[in-house]
């Protein structure tokens, strides 16, 4: 699903012009693909914040008149203010197919007593332009410790392909590391045990001998 956005052709160019458009709480763009020229634009800066939120969105825009759907493919921002100071899209078309990164989302809960830790965040697909998933899930329902689940295992919508390898490992089960520990230290305790049993054993035979 696109979202539509008005966007306004951009003549100006430069970090004081940006700064302009920054100040005009406005996101300076540019789109290119497709063999053509890129086109040089002003995005609404609280809509554009809103639908980026999402990964691998898709803009329906209105450039002064004319329609074009473009990807969101990168987006820069101040590392302190986090404010957007720049975007890239990418055109693409209706029934077009492109390759994307999607956030794995964890379906169920693993055996009692595991845990079950994310590896891989995002899975490459190729999937029609305008039908981009918000995320694929995997399930971990019931898994015991040392299972794993691989890219082969994400669970794809109708139309989709995975394009990382089938073998990526996308989630481990594993039991945590403090219960793997106490058990160690009651093992050592119980054969530390055993092993003072005997010895008092020996000793009492060796003073019944001696007797």
């Amino acid at each position: 699903m696109a979202d539509q956005l008005r966007a306004e052709k951009r003549t100006q160019f430069g970090k004081g012009a940006a700064r302009k458009i920054r100040a005009a709480h406005k996101i300076p763009a540019v789109i290119y693909g497709h063999g053509t020229e890129p086109q040089h634009v002003t995005l609404p800066g609280h809509e554009t914040s809103l639908i980026i939120r999402r990964a691998n969105a898709i803009l329906d825009l209105d450039i002064e008149g004319t329609a074009q759907l473009a990807l969101v493919k990168d987006v820069q921002k101040d590392p302190v203010r986090q404010i957007i100071e720049h975007m890239d899209l990418i055109i693409v078309r209706r029934g077009e197919k492109v390759t994307v990164d999607v956030p794995v989302h964890v379906d169920g809960e693993s055996a009692p007593g595991t845990i079950a830790t994310l590896e891989t965040t995002t899975v490459s697909v190729e999937v029609e332009a305008t039908a981009i998933p918000e995320n694929v899930h995997v399930s971990v329902e019931g898994l015991e410790a040392g299972a794993q689940v691989t890219a082969a295992d994400v669970v794809l919508p109708r139309g989709a392909s995975l394009v990382s390898d089938p073998e990526t490992l996308i989630v481990g089960i594993a039991v945590p590391a403090a219960e793997v520990s106490d058990e160690a230290e009651e093992t050592e305790g119980e054969e530390s045990e055993e092993g003072a049993e005997a010895e008092g054993t020996a000793d009492a035979e060796g003073d019944a001998d001696s007797e």
